[in-house]
């Protein structure tokens, strides 16, 4: 058992480390549920804590699971070609930026971390991108990506925030953007 245990590596400390909170915030909402809507719901205050910390609470398990399956499963490729510093970088400002918006034109609160996965879901979709070169990967997830928002967004009654998942995506799409400009300057 031991010699398992040694051979276990935290790989990915930003990926795991945000996988690992969110898990226990759920667990701990369920045994205190003053939690998640004290501490981790955004509702568009300039409370900077809850600017912050809401990708990390979800309002059930279907909701907690979808995001960081796909969280576990590219954001540890993402950390290692990016640094696991410009990775962090990327979620906070993805954060506040949904939070800016959420905070200027809606009045309901938000929480979950959808934007994030949006925005990894892009840098992945870059990730073999040759110099100068639009993966058409890309695009067709593009595509079907802004048509699902936009439909639901327009049609759905639900309680998803698509503008999180479009903001998150452009963050991403502009990360890549001035990645690009400065590959091709040095």
């Amino acid at each position: 058992m031991k010699n398992i245990l040694k051979k276990i590596e935290y790989n990915s400390p930003v990926i795991l480390t945000f996988s690992l909170l969110s898990t226990i915030i759920f667990f701990i909402n369920k045994i205190i549920p003053s939690i998640i809507p004290a501490f981790f719901t955004y509702r568009g205050n300039l409370n900077f804590i809850n600017m912050l910390l809401w990708p990390l609470a979800h309002g059930s398990m279907d909701h907690l699971i979808g995001n960081i399956t796909l969280i576990l499963l590219i954001g540890p490729m993402l950390e290692e070609k990016y640094t696991s510093k410009i990775l962090l970088f990327l979620m906070v400002i993805t954060t506040l930026t949904i939070s800016l918006f959420q905070g200027l034109f809606f009045n309901g609160g938000i929480l979950g971390a959808s934007g994030i996965v949006f925005m990894m879901i892009v840098l992945t979709s870059f990730t073999n991108m040759k110099q100068g070169k639009i993966p058409l990967t890309f695009i067709f997830i593009a595509l079907l990506f802004l048509t699902k928002e936009i439909y639901n967004g327009l049609f759905i009654d639900n309680n998803v925030s698509e503008l999180a998942h479009i903001l998150g995506a452009l963050v991403g799409i502009i990360y890549i953007s001035i990645q690009g400009k400065i590959n091709r300057h040095t």
